[in-house]
């Protein structure tokens, strides 16, 4: 028998009244995927990481700033961020439900 992973992500009516909900889903080698759930955010949520992220909106909509860009994801929209990218989620819906991937920062330049 083959040992695979296997689960379920949580449905998007469990996402907290305020703030995110960021649950790991699985991982393999350096790579980590996290569901996130995001309810009203009280103010902007700012984030600079050591690792390249991808986000992708499931369900719900945000608005990320990056650099001098605003950028409003809907449903299917997604982005990749590198490593030590200053941005931040200015608005999220209420349950708004993302997937994300987290990687370690690729060695080319």
């Amino acid at each position: 028998m083959v040992n695979v992973a296997r689960g379920r992500l949580h449905d998007v009516r469990s996402a907290p009244g305020s703030g995110e909900r960021v649950e790991p889903i699985a991982s393999v080698g350096g790579a980590v995927v996290e569901q996130i759930l995001s309810g009203t955010l009280d103010a902007p949520v700012e984030f600079v990481q050591d690792h390249d992220e991808w986000v992708v909106v499931l369900a719900g909509g945000a608005v990320l700033e990056v650099a001098d860009e605003t950028i409003e994801l809907t449903p299917g929209d997604w982005v990749l961020l590198p490593a030590h990218l200053p941005h931040r989620v200015a608005r999220a819906k209420p349950h708004t439900n993302w997937l994300a991937l987290h990687v370690p920062p690729s060695s080319s330049g």
